[in-house]
């Protein structure tokens, strides 16, 4: 029998003291994958979150593809002909870097002004947490049938996701799929992600000389590296900051309103500083390819000498937008670059790694379902379709493997969240909301089956 969603409510109440004490039990785990030296603590993680769907009667298994990190995968039926549900998270989380820069320890989580401030309190064991109190709200009489997949290696890539997925893919395999890696548009204001930018990483090295010459002696002649690679940078951007690389592709943003004073709380800026590009706030943010140079090699200032520098490095960072693919990305770019290139310098283009990007036509029963179980647990405050100008390019590999699927991808995240940055903090009340969203979501979907 359905429950309402007074008694929904009621158990959501009912697990929450529970839950977070099992979140910040996951918290204190340092399962950072991208650190070999805590690689215990990542199979620690793993074995924590196991056997927490196995008390809920989940049967549980963690495994392994090529050597990658470890994922827990767990099963628990509902009714005989009930959909099938995947719910989505990942256990491990970024490097907290310097302790200094956190107002309370990084591992340790602390409630101050209704946030909970830890290394992954947010990003995303509050997404395994979500999906154990939906399971735990309904006990042993699940609505539909859910598999979970708790991902060990998000923060480094998926290496070994595509290999996961086709190892076990009959087991994997859902009617509908729920990734909650993502977040909403605001406090108070539910979303669902329907785009997401692809990445292409490269690094290019610049070369003008076989070794370093006095500047005096040879300058006016012989061109340097770093002038030679700064004009490679300047070509990348118009005179208002569009991404000038041709052949790269657009598409439309949502018709999203993206205040103005938001913009300049959120992203950090500057007072003075301008915007660049062309197009609203979100569609330069969401669906325009953007580019960035996010590291330099080049001598430091302090203790430079006379000399022309031989040789310098830049890492270029393209943001590719829904629509386009990073194959054309990249031979887009590698074209701009070798055409860019002053005084015969030479260049080597080193590609780092890439990452689809996503587009979702988000429409039929299971977005319905879901919109419906937002704007209830939001109360009344219908959710908006989302871009993301980030990248989570798993969400491709999902949509390849399990192309019947209806991929749904929601998250805990709050534009005040600071997920990889010092001071991650989890809303809760509006984590109690996603809680309760999940819940009736997968009611909804069990009354449309």
């Amino acid at each position: 029998m359905a429950l309402s969603d007074s008694e929904i409510r009621d158990r959501v109440q009912s697990v929450l003291p529970g839950i977070r004490s099992d979140l910040e039990d996951l918290v204190r785990i340092q399962s950072v994958s991208a650190d070999p030296a805590r690689a215990g603590e990542v199979q620690r993680s793993a074995e924590a979150v196991k056997a927490l769907f196995e008390a809920e009667g989940f049967t549980a298994t963690i495994t392994t593809a090529d050597g990658g990190a470890p994922a827990v995968i767990a099963h628990k039926a509902g009714p005989e002909g009930a959909p099938t549900v995947l719910l989505y998270a990942h256990h491990d989380v970024q490097p907290e870097n310097d302790h200094a820069d956190w107002d309370s320890p990084p591992w340790e989580p602390t409630e101050r002004d209704g946030r909970l401030f830890a290394r992954g309190a947010a990003d995303d064991k509050a997404g395994i947490a979500a999906h154990l109190a939906a399971a735990r709200i309904f006990g042993d009489d699940l609505p539909v049938n859910v598999v979970m997949f708790i991902e060990g290696e998000e923060e480094v890539g998926s290496d070994t996701l595509v290999p996961l997925l086709r190892q076990h893919h009959d087991e994997l395999a859902a009617d509908v799929i729920v990734i909650a890696d993502s977040g909403n548009w605001d406090i108070g204001v539910p979303a669902l992600t329907t785009s997401l930018r692809g990445l292409v990483r490269v690094d290019i090295e610049v070369r003008t000389l076989a070794h370093a010459v006095h500047s005096g002696m040879w300058g006016g002649l012989v061109p340097d590296a770093i002038i030679a690679l700064s004009r490679v940078i300047a070509s990348l951007h118009d005179d208002r900051g569009n991404v000038a690389v041709a052949g790269l592709k657009s598409s439309p943003a949502a018709d999203v309103v993206y205040p103005e004073e938001r913009l300049r709380a959120e992203s950090g800026a500057v007072p003075g500083i301008e915007w660049i590009g062309d197009g609203s706030a979100v569609e330069r943010l969401w669906t325009k390819p953007s580019l960035s140079i996010t590291g330099l090699d080049a001598p430091k200032v302090e203790g430079a000498s006379n000399t022309l520098v031989p040789a310098a490095r830049a890492k270029i960072s393209l943001r590719v937008a829904p629509g386009d693919t990073t194959a054309n990305a990249l031979d887009c770019l590698r074209k701009h670059v070798e055409s860019h290139l002053p005084w015969g310098a030479e260049l080597t283009f080193t590609v780092v790694d890439t990452g689809e990007a996503t587009s979702i036509n988000a429409q039929g029963p299971a977005y319905d379902a879901a919109r419906a179980a937002f704007a209830t647990a939001w109360d009344g405050t219908e959710p908006i379709d989302m871009g993301v100008g980030g990248s989570i390019p798993f969400i491709a590999e999902f949509l390849e493997a399990f192309p019947q699927a209806s991929v749904l991808v929601t998250g805990v995240e709050d534009p005040d969240t600071r997920a990889h940055g010092a001071n991650e903090g989890l809303h809760l009340a509006e984590f109690e909301r996603v809680i309760l969203a999940e819940a009736l979501l997968l009611q909804n979907l069990a009354a449309g089956a």
